[in-house]
C-alpha cells in the first residue's frame, strides 16, 4: 500500500510540477494565434522529455550520482565546462522568469505592482530553498499546482468542436494570416518549453537527494511516463481554452491575466481562484526547482558538497550559489523588465542549450561502468538519437527565428 501511495503521489506532483511559466505563456499564445495546429509539437516535446528524464533518473538510481557529477568525469573538463556555462545561463534566465511569474500571479489578486512584490517572492523562495525539506517542497507545491487542472474543466465547459481540434492538430498547418517563420518560431518555443534543461538536472539530483536505488526504477518510471504526459495534456488544455475564447477575438496574449481569462469565462470566480492558486504554486515550484538546479549544476561540477540532505553550513558554497542566484533574479526584475518577455527569451535559449544538456545524458546512460545491467537498450538509444538530431536542428534554428520574427511578432 505504501508503494501505491508513493507512485500516486509522485504522479500527481509530476502533473502539477510539469507546467511552469514557459508552458503557461507559450501554450496560451499558441492557442490564441494558431489554435490546436501545434498540438503535435507539444506532444513531441513531452515524449522527448520522458525519454531523457527516464535516462537521467536511471543514471541517478543506478550510480547514486547526479548528471553534472558524471558529465565532467565522463566527458572531461572542457566539454563539462561548456555544458555547465550553457545550462547555468539558461537555468538562471528561467529562474528570473519564474520569480517574475510568481509576482505577476500575486499581482492579479492584489493589484500591487510586480516590481514591489518581487523582493518578497525572492526572499520566500530563498527561505524555502534554505529550510524546507526536499520532499515537502516538491510534494506540497506539486499538489497545489494541480489547481491548473481547472483549465481542463474549463475547456470541457466551453464545449469546443472536438472534431475541429483533432483536424487542426492532424493537418499541422498555420492560419492564413500568419507567416511560416513565425509559425516555426512558436513551434521551437513550445518544444523548448516542454524540454527545458533544468527539468532533468532537478530530476536526477532529486533522485540522489531521495536516495533512489535500482529498486526505485519502477516508481521513477511511473512518475515520468504517466505524470509528464498528463502534465502535457494540461498544457494542451491551456492552448485549447485560449483557442476557443481568445482566438476569435484575435488577442495576442501578453499578460498572465489573459491566460486566466478563459477559465473565468467558463467557470466563473471559483475557477479563477483555482487558476491563481495553480499559477502561484506552479511558478513558485518551478522557481525552487530552477534555483536548486543552478546550485546543483555548479556544485556537482566543482565537486562541492551539495543538496538539501546536508546542513547548510556543510554545503556553504552550494547555498552561497542559491543566495547569489536569488539576488541576481531580484536585481534584474527590479529594473522593471517584463517577466513575460524574459520568459519568451528563456524558452528560446533553452532550445539552443538542449544539445549540450541531453547529449551527455545519452553518453552516460550507455556507459556500463556506471549503469551495469541497466545500461541503455537498443530501443532507448534509437529514441535518444532521433530526439538528439531533432534537438540539434531546433537549436540551430532558434536564434535566427527569434531575430527574423522579432520574437514572434511577425515579419
Amino acid at each position: 500500500m505504501k508503494k501505491v501511495f508513493e507512485v500516486a503521489l509522485g504522479i500527481l506532483t509530476a502533473i502539477g510540477g510539469f507546467v511552469d511559466i514557459g508552458d503557461l505563456v507559450f501554450n496560451a499564445q499558441v492557442g490564441a494565434r494558431f489554435g490546436m495546429s501545434l498540438a503535435l509539437v507539444t506532444l513531441l516535446g513531452v515524449f522527448g522529455i520522458c525519454v531523457f528524464a527516464e535516462m537521467s533518473g536511471r543514471v541517478a538510481a543506478c550510480s547514486g550520482r547526479a548528471t553534472f557529477d558524471l558529465v565532467r568525469e565522463r566527458l572531461g573538463p572542457r566539454m563539462g565546462l561548456a555544458n555547465l556555462v550553457a545550462s547555468v545561463a539558461v537555468t538562471l534566465l528561467t529562474f528570473i522568469a519564474e520569480i517574475g511569474g510568481v509576482a505577476l500571479a500575486i499581482m492579479l489578486v492584489t493589484s500591487i505592482s510586480e516590481v514591489l512584490i518581487v523582493p518578497f517572492v525572492g526572499l520566500l523562495v530563498w527561505a524555502v530553498l534554505w529550510r524546507a525539506k526536499f520532499s515537502v517542497m516538491e510534494n506540497v507545491l506539486g499538489l497545489l499546482g494541480l489547481g491548473l487542472v481547472v483549465f481542463t474543466v474549463a475547456l470541457w465547459q466551453l464545449g469546443p468542436s472536438w472534431g475541429d481540434f483533432v483536424s487542426q492538430a492532424a493537418t499541422f498547418d498555420k492560419p492564413g494570416k500568419e507567416d511560416w517563420p513565425t509559425y516555426a518560431y512558436f513551434a521551437v518555443g513550445l518544444f523548448g518549453a516542454a524540454m527545458t534543461p533544468y527539468e532533468v538536472f532537478f530530476f536526477s539530483s532529486g533522485g540522489v537527494e531521495e536516495k533512489w536505488t535500482s529498486k526505485s526504477l519502477g516508481i521513477m518510471r511511473a512518475n515520468v511516463l504517466i505524470g509528464f504526459p498528463l502534465g502535457g495534456l494540461l498544457s494542451l488544455s491551456i492552448a485549447g481554452c485560449t483557442a476557443v475564447v481568445l482566438g476569435p477575438l484575435q488577442v495576442d496574449v501578453g499578460a498572465l491575466s489573459q491566460v486566466a481569462l478563459p477559465v473565468a469565462v467558463a467557470v466563473g470566480k471559483i475557477g479563477f481562484a483555482f487558476v491563481i492558486i495553480g499559477f502561484v504554486a506552479a511558478t513558485f515550484g518551478a522557481a525552487c526547482e530552477t534555483g536548486l538546479s543552478a546550485g546543483y549544476s555548479i556544485a556537482q561540477f566543482f565537486g562541492w558538497q551539495w543538496g538539501k540532505f546536508v546542513k547548510p553550513r556543510q554545503a556553504a558554497r552550494f547555498h552561497l550559489v542559491l543566495i547569489l542566484a536569488t539576488l541576481l533574479a531580484i536585481g534584474v526584475l527590479m529594473t522593471g523588465v517584463d517577466p513575460i518577455m524574459v520568459t519568451e527569451i528563456s524558452v528560446v535559449f533553452s532550445a539552443v542549450a538542449l544539445p549540450l544538456t541531453y547529449f551527455p545524458i545519452l553518453v552516460v546512460a550507455n556507459d556500463r561502468d556506471y549503469m551495469g545491467e541497466h545500461v541503455n537498450k537498443a530501443f532507448a538509444n534509437v529514441l535518444g538519437t532521433i530526439f538528439l538530431v531533432l534537438i540539434v536542428v531546433i537549436a540551430v534554428a532558434a536564434i535566427p527565428l527569434l531575430v527574423i520574427t522579432h520574437m514572434g511578432a511577425g515579419m
